[in-house]
């Protein structure tokens, strides 16, 4: 049996480019891995079973943990894998569980098996997951198999709002692409706390469209803005929102103050990696 530590992340920034001929989106985003981490079991079975506790997934080959077990295993099946995922990590939230999921998979399968992972093999499953194997603080290009380690180490302490509702990835892209492409708004200078500056401008773009698709998100961020003084903003399609404070106790202090009908709230910090086995 192994066990794995599965981080979630947050886009400090996330630019979006048109729809190229493959009808994916090129993305330039810089995203941080956090402590806020599900935990997973893989042990081999008699037979696959997927048992998640936390959360309302499919549990069967839709799920993104399958389908990097099925991108790894001989067509015979073996070895057959029993699972269990305690999640944590909000869902539908754009702060990247699923493809954390997956990229402990991945590694599980390798470990298991005495096999390696690549980018590609990553890249495969989906945008995010190739972060993911690595973690820490990373410069995304391409359709986020392009990877570029960013030294700094931000020390600071992210609190984390997720509203009542969910967004799916691929409904937020379609409603950017009819909005126009929209931009989103730009952070830099004063905006931005001290170990953030040198990294910015910051910017969503798929804020607007976010927006769009669920108007009270925009009520949100501006009820947060006020509640807290300062800049929020949204990770990945959304619609979680974080904004940054200088140690953990000030983080829980603004989610003490966070709407009550938040669906999730979380302070959590920088963590230097990815998808990691603990047991």
């Amino acid at each position: 049996m192994s066990v794995w530590e599965s981080p979630a992340k947050v886009n400090l920034s996330l630019e979006v480019g048109p729809p190229e001929a493959t009808g994916y989106h090129p993305l330039r985003s810089l995203a941080m891995c956090l402590d806020w981490c599900d935990l997973i079991r893989f042990e081999e079975a008699d037979e696959d079973q997927l048992v998640i506790r936390g959360a309302d997934l499919p549990d069967g080959g839709e799920n993104l943990i399958w389908k990097a077990i099925s991108s790894k295993r001989k067509p015979e099946g073996r070895p057959q894998l029993s699972i269990e995922l305690e999640k944590s990590i909000a869902v539908a939230a754009g702060l990247g569980g699923g493809s954390s999921n997956a990229a402990a998979a991945l590694m599980a399968w390798a470990d298991l098996n005495g096999t390696a992972v690549t980018t590609d093999d990553a890249a495969a499953i989906g945008a995010d997951v190739p972060f993911f194997l690595a973690g820490g603080l990373r410069l995304l290009e391409g359709y986020g198999e392009r990877l570029t380690k960013v030294k700094a180490q931000p020390e600071l302490a992210m609190a984390i709002v997720v509203p009542p509702f969910e967004l799916a990835t691929a409904d937020v892209y379609r409603a950017w692409d009819r909005a126009g492409e929209p931009k989103g708004k730009s952070l830099d200078g004063r905006q931005l706390p001290p170990p953030l500056r040198g990294l910015g401008p910051l910017r969503n773009d798929l804020t607007p469209a976010a927006i769009e698709l669920q108007p009270e998100l925009g009520d949100f961020i501006d009820d947060l803005r006020e509640r807290w003084g300062q800049q929020v903003l949204m990770s990945g399609s959304g619609p979680a929102l974080f904004s940054w404070f200088a140690d953990a106790g000030e983080a829980e202090g603004a989610l003490a103050a966070a709407p009550k009908e938040a669906r999730a709230v979380r302070a959590a910090r920088f963590r230097p990696l990815g998808v990691d086995r603990v047991e």
